[in-house]
């Protein structure tokens, strides 16, 4: 990349042009969460289901998943203050028509549009910071850039719930407005364009495979537990059309000259486990997100605000680890900061399977601090070990693969929590009420309580326990899951190489 701040280390307007950029990220990454806390609200408005809702956030992801290893090409061909100028265009009234939505289709839709067109603010405007802060200042304005990145997290809940109690689920949409507006007008005025390169050139059809063997992986998630699986003749479609097109494209990858995914790529021990640490990463901090909405809001009975604030602490926790992290990579093994990062998560996993529909506020918010905590400790060694021993020449081509993998692993492990938590509560429920008979005299003290199981009100009340036992059982099983998940991948940790000083100028991916 050239780098502009070394040939003009006095770039006028610097402080202007890197405020506009923050803007744009944080309204991206906003965007991230703040629809979570009124998917509930959302649920209602277009009369959807408990699995169908979750379309809401699986659509972005996974359209930011597919656009964003494109961006680079994109800038290259067309500049890159005109492509991100039209990013944040299409992202702002992709955000107003997903607020006048009125059914499931049209907001699924329009976030899909939200992603495709959100997926180049963030590479983008971290190549900007990058030209325009010499090699000397890149730490702090890298540090400035990460905390743009994490406001989602932390401000995202909080902020989404209040808009929804004080005003509407809509506003979370709408409030990308002023921001946009901002930040084009200040990129417009501040930011210089790029030299244009006629020559660059996209692998379109390696482009086309992945995207269409994303979608139908996501689609054959989706549908599935509401379509029986196997039973359906589409789920049959869409998994074979995601593996035939996976399967041409790993094809493609190693027959041809320039392709989409650089198999070179993989060679690379490190970031070769560092891609599969990165999905796990992603399964487990997003997919744990869209499980505690409806568990505060529709188990536990959180006011939409009340739901915000006790999932703000997550983003705090992840934020300041980042920042102690950041002092301590060169200094401790990055295997050893990973190790407590997967530790930490896998046991704010295990204490949230044995909550309840009793669970303290306080635990609640301790626990989520603690889980964002031990992302901290993965996010920013994950990104130094993935591009340490990688040639300065595929490192463009990495970060945009290392942040599919990411984005894959977020979409995926809500659409497998998702179906798992629906199918676990119909078992649960058919195995509860095996017990629950006249004549079982383990019932004969619930009488009293009008719970009588000789009664039609008692056995109403009976089976509003039995689906709220249900329901708590199965996200008991989720929440197991995870905490295996992260168990799981810490072996791998003995397969990174740490030896040698670390390049951390140029080992700083996207988040």
């Amino acid at each position: 990349m050239t780098t502009l701040a070394q040939d003009q280390p006095h770039i006028a307007n610097r402080g202007a042009i890197t405020a506009c950029i923050i803007l744009a990220v944080v309204m991206q990454a906003l965007d991230t969460t703040i629809a979570n806390v009124a998917l509930p609200y959302i649920q209602g408005s277009v009369s959807a289901s408990s699995d169908q809702i979750n379309w809401v956030l699986t659509s972005y992801i996974v359209a930011a998943a597919i656009m964003t290893p494109p961006s680079a090409f994109l800038s290259a061909r067309f500049g890159r203050k005109r492509v991100l100028l039209v990013a944040i265009i299409g992202f702002v009234a992709a955000s107003v028509l997903c607020g006048l939505a009125q059914s499931l289709g049209q907001i699924v839709g329009f976030r899909l549009m939200q992603g495709f067109f959100g997926a180049a603010l963030v590479p983008l405007s971290q190549g900007i910071l990058l030209d325009i802060y010499s090699l000397e200042e890149r730490g702090s304005a890298m540090a400035l850039f990460g905390i743009s990145v994490m406001v989602g997290p932390v401000l995202g809940p909080v902020i989404g719930g209040w808009l929804t109690d004080h005003l509407s689920w809509r506003w979370v949409f709408y409030i990308n407005v002023p921001i946009g507006i901002l930040a084009f007008i200040g990129i417009t005025v501040f930011v210089s364009e790029t030299k244009v390169d006629n020559r660059a050139r996209l692998d379109w059809f390696g482009f086309g495979l992945a995207s269409l063997s994303i979608a139908a992986l996501q689609l054959f998630l989706d549908r599935g537990e509401q379509l029986d699986w196997f039973s359906s003749g589409e789920i049959i479609i869409e998994a074979l059309v995601c593996g035939t097109a996976f399967y041409m494209l790993l094809v493609h990858m190693f027959t041809s000259d320039r392709p989409f995914i650089n198999p070179k790529l993989f060679l690379d021990r490190n970031f070769a486990v560092c891609f599969m640490f990165i999905f796990v990463v992603g399964v487990t901090y997003l997919a744990s997100l869209a499980l505690m909405t409806p568990y505060l809001q529709s188990l536990m009975g959180y006011p939409v605000v009340t739901a915000g604030i006790v999932m703000g602490p997550r983003g705090v926790g992840t934020m300041m680890c980042m920042f102690v992290v950041g002092r301590l990579i060169g200094r401790v093994d990055t295997r050893i900061l990973l190790g407590l990062g997967l530790g930490v998560t896998a046991w704010a996993m295990y204490d949230m399977t044995g909550w309840t529909s009793d669970v303290s506020q306080w635990t609640i918010v301790y626990v989520g601090f603690i889980q964002g905590a031990g992302l901290g400790f993965l996010f920013v060694p994950l990104t130094t070990v993935a591009f340490s021993t990688l040639p300065a020449d595929m490192r463009g081509d990495g970060t945009g693969i290392y942040n599919l993998s990411r984005n894959i692993g977020s979409s995926v492990g809500i659409a497998v929590v998702s179906a798992l938590l629906v199918r676990n509560e119909q078992i649960n429920h058919a195995t509860l009420a095996t017990y629950v008979t006249p004549f079982n005299h383990a019932f004969h003290a619930t009488a009293a309580a009008g719970l009588s199981p000789w009664t039609p009100a008692g056995r109403a009340g009976l089976e509003q326990v039995i689906e709220k036992q249900a329901e708590i059982i199965a996200y008991m099983n989720d929440f197991k899951l995870l905490m295996i998940m992260s168990l799981a991948v810490m072996p791998a940790l003995l397969l990174l190489r740490t030896n040698g000083p670390l390049d951390v100028d140029h080992t700083i991916a996207v988040e």
